[in-house]
């Protein structure tokens, strides 16, 4: 099997071993399995398997930017994709919002002090732009 492998499900829409794009074109064709899903593209059979299901594996390397996922047998790759975090999507949302915030204490207005001595934060209290990485990478 290589990148290209696509997920097979029987009539009862138990996993099946996933299959080589020619083969899949060829049961297509021949109206022996119609399209599942279109992402990842997965098809199913009209009739019931009895084939043996292979032992796959997933493999995830999480990422500062990006995590990688990956679905592989023993001895090749069966899928993988990438996923985007928005980690810095946040972090860029939260300085923005704090540049506005002192823009406003700036201005010709009657002064307003920075409030920060006056709430309590729990004992493994991190920054919101972190903790939406961590959320992300888990």
């Amino acid at each position: 099997m290589n990148k290209n492998s696509v997920f097979v499900l029987d009539k009862n829409k138990k996993q099946c071993n996933p299959v080589h794009p020619a083969a899949v074109r060829k049961l297509l064709t021949e109206g022996k399995a119609a399209v599942f899903r279109q992402y990842p593209f997965t098809i199913i059979l009209k009739d019931e398997s009895t084939d043996e299901i292979k032992q796959l594996r997933i493999k995830i390397d999480p990422g500062a930017k990006t995590t990688g996922l990956a679905i592989v047998s023993d001895t090749n790759i069966v899928w993988c994709a990438e996923l985007g975090h928005r980690g810095f999507q946040v972090r860029d949302n939260l300085s923005d919002r704090r540049v506005k915030r002192r823009s406003r204490r700036s201005r010709k207005t009657r002064y307003r002090k920075p409030r920060f001595l006056n709430r309590k934060r729990p004992q493994a209290w991190l920054p919101p732009s972190l903790m939406s990485r961590v959320f992300n990478i888990q």
